[in-house]
């Protein structure tokens, strides 16, 4: 059974789970609008039938331009929105800086706010909308050397939490999607951003710090349980298509398993699990 089509505005389409939920939904049957954020990436998009935007979660003048843009596609109407746009900030929570921390929640949390709050007025009138976020296993539990990101996914769940129990009853639903590892281009925009903002070489921790290296670097390297960014896509296109959401949707083996062994385990016992997920800090 085919479903209802609805329009929809995907961030951070460049590569990985943005482009490939961009594909996945317009197959069935969706109007979706993909956006990315540098000039490059657009005049690259490779599908001719998925319009794409300029967005700078960055900038608020951007993320106006970027929404207006997608209205036109879509004849002024947006049922549902996907906020995926993203990186992540390798790094020791002591070496991070007032401004490293500012770029990570720019990005990662305080543009999707800012661009939620603006379609959520859309979606009241309409009497119906999705705002669909994109978390992560570490908005759930945190790992040595990933204190910037995990800060923003925390807050990002809280975040989404609050405006799902403030929208009952609007006819707007609030899903996060909970990824574990998964296949993209994260981890090499994750090595531009530690090298940018981390203090290498003069840091406690450059032992550390050259074995990540070593291993963001590695051709082919992956974590165990990583999945393909089609994982992702069957939970987004589940959430805007279901009659009542889920309020969480976890995927991959990590996600389910430290959801469930947070809740049963004190935590010290959790903080050694962690640890040892994590090699150390070294993965």
């Amino acid at each position: 059974m085919r479903p209802i089509p609805r329009s929809i505005l995907i961030t951070g389409c460049a590569s990985g789970i943005g482009q490939c939920t961009a594909r996945w939904l317009a197959d069935r049957g969706h109007r979706v609008v993909a956006s990315v954020r540098q000039e490059k990436d657009q005049s690259r998009w490779p599908y001719d039938d998925i319009p794409v935007v300029r967005l700078d979660l960055r900038e608020d003048a951007s993320i106006e331009a970027g929404l207006a843009a997608t209205l036109n596609h879509t004849d002024g109407r947006l049922d549902a929105l996907f906020n995926n746009g993203a990186f992540g900030l390798p790094g020791a929570v002591e070496d991070l800086s007032r401004a490293a921390l500012r770029a990570q929640f720019e990005t990662n949390l305080f543009g999707w706010q800012v661009l939620t709050n603006q379609v959520i007025p859309l979606m009241r009138a309409q009497g119906f909308g999705r705002i669909i976020q994109n978390s992560s296993v570490l908005g759930l539990a945190a790992l040595p050397y990933r204190g910037a990101y995990v800060a923003s996914k925390f807050a990002l769940e809280g975040l989404s939490d609050t405006l799902r129990l403030e929208l009952q009853g609007s006819g707007i639903d609030v899903c996060l999607i909970e990824p574990g590892p998964i296949r993209s281009q994260f981890r090499a925009n994750a090595e531009a951003a530690f090298l940018r903002w981390i203090p290498v070489e003069t840091s406690i921790h450059h032992d550390a710090y050259r074995k990540q290296l070593e291993r963001m670097r590695k051709p082919g390297a992956a974590q165990p349980f990583t999945l393909p960014p089609e994982a992702v896509a069957r939970r987004v296109a589940h959430a805007l298509e279901a009659r009542r959401p889920k309020a969480r949707y976890p995927v991959t083996v990590p996600t389910y398993l430290f959801g469930t062994l947070r809740r049963l385990l004190p935590t010290r016992w959790m903080d050694a699990v962690l640890r040892a997920a994590s090699g150390g800090g070294k993965r």
